[in-house]
């Protein structure tokens, strides 16, 4: 039988910080968004170049006794381990968001090494690098990362931090798998950029499915003016614009806590739909300002059902809303749910909308070792692995696109029922991968 538990997966922690390069490999990371070279870097860049002439006495040395290397990912042993990182919300805004990816990731490293922790003898280690939600941080550690050898970085919680570890991680040659993070500007943005997630046009497509025929329609799309609000706006006026609908939107500052003025704004527009696309530790302030200016008795509301969590603060107004939805537990009844499930469940905790993005995220890193045999050396060749892979995930047979990376996969229409503590979803109808597949892109980069 195999081990559907996690303990033989090694994490090692948060990455130490590291005043100076450790490697020669240092010297040559290219510099990302606001990441800038200083004088002194030059001066270690010279002390790396003496370094690097000295090294090549020691690896003589090496090749004459034991065989070693202190890189990550590196295959000079038949046991060397091959090092991820994941960047990823362990605090800030969506710190809910990033526990449930990483508690994903854990129990996907499990399933898909069937229990080993290791692909072809080389055990799979991930180092915790805390983003916050804030893109110079995560760039910050996406360099540090890098610097010591890591050719995988996961993880990216927010839109806007994996918009800026993607260009920085092409730069370097390093394959990318972003998470949750829904925004379409990940797709495509180069050759070395992944997802795990669902993105905004598939949430796009799915509310379109509850609006039948949209022409002469208005929709009017509430958001936080951030990067995930803004490409949930450009969708909309993609989807529904394109089939004859009138799009505005209503956008609030990510920091506002006072949500009523934007309530009023979007009932004051009078839309055939009102999508509201959220997240974030305001939700709750949000649905009690619509349902105080009774947006519920005006209009339609079309809504992405998010963490269990959130489920309470709908009230009675639940029931009146149309769900469009990535996942929740139980939502899929696949096999590799059941897996995942049990898993999570050892470790105290229940899978929620986020978990299966990082249960896929650990299913592509492994696929695209074994392709390789272990080894995370050939950058190109993790790439080459994943494109075009077809495999079963958690919410049932995945996709990834050859083209353009986008993650091809079904969505759910989802109900709502009881209130409080009662409240629970079910799935009134599941949408297959190609009815909500976002029209395929040019590679950027």
């Amino acid at each position: 039988m195999r081990n559907t538990g996690v303990p033989r997966v090694r994490s090692t922690g948060a990455a130490p910080a590291v005043s100076t390069p450790a490697s020669p490999t240092a010297s040559t990371i290219a510099s990302g968004p606001g990441v800038a070279g200083t004088g002194a870097s030059r001066r270690i860049g010279r002390r790396i170049a003496v370094l690097a002439a000295c090294s090549v006495l020691a690896v003589g040395c090496a090749k004459a006794g034991t065989a070693g290397t202190d890189a990550a990912g590196a295959s000079g042993g038949a046991s060397s381990p091959v090092k991820v990182g994941l960047l990823y919300s362990k605090t800030g805004p969506l710190a809910a968001y990033g526990k449930q990816y990483l508690e994903g990731f854990k129990a996907g490293l499990d399933y898909a090494t069937k229990g080993t922790g290791a692909v072809d003898g080389h055990p799979i280690e991930f180092v915790e690098q805390d983003d916050a939600g804030d893109p110079a941080k995560a760039v910050s550690g996406a360099k540090e990362l890098i610097g010591k050898g890591y050719k995988i970085l996961a993880g990216s919680t927010a839109s806007g931090v994996a918009l800026q570890v993607a260009p920085f991680a092409a730069q370097n040659k390093v394959l990318f798998i972003s998470g949750p993070a829904a925004a379409d500007k990940v797709t495509a943005l180069n050759k070395y950029t992944f997802r795990s997630g669902r993105q905004s046009y598939q949430d796009t497509l799915t509310a379109a499915s509850f609006v039948g025929d949209a022409k002469g329609k208005k929709v009017t799309v509430l958001a936080q003016d951030s990067a995930f609000g803004q490409a949930n706006v450009a969708a909309v006026k993609a989807v529904l614009g394109k089939e004859g609908a009138t799009v505005d939107a209503v956008l609030a500052p990510p920091s506002a806590t006072d949500l009523t003025p934007f309530a009023t704004q979007a009932k004051a527009a009078k839309p055939d739909l009102l999508y509201v696309a959220w997240a974030g530790e305001t939700a709750s302030a949000l649905w009690t300002s619509l349902n105080q200016q009774d947006v519920f008795s005006a209009t339609r509301v079309v809504t992405g059902l998010d963490l269990a969590a959130s489920y309470p603060l709908f009230g009675p107004a639940g029931e009146k809303i149309s769900f469009l939805n990535h996942y929740f537990g139980g939502a899929a009844g696949t096999d590799v749910e059941k897996a995942m499930t049990e898993a999570v469940a050892k470790g105290g905790s229940k899978p929620d909308i986020f978990t299966p993005d990082g249960f896929t995220a650990a299913q592509m890193v492994v696929h695209a070792l074994e392709a390789n045999k272990g080894s995370a050396d050939d950058t190109a060749a993790l790439v080459k692995s994943l494109e075009g892979w077809s495999f079963d995930g958690v919410k049932g047979h995945l996709t990834v696109r050859a083209e353009d990376h986008a993650l091809l996969q079904p969505m759910f229409q989802v109900r709502l029922t009881g209130t409080g503590a009662a409240a629970k979803p079910t799935v009134e109808k599941v949408l297959p991968a190609e009815q909500v597949a976002p029209p395929v892109l040019a590679m950027v980069g």
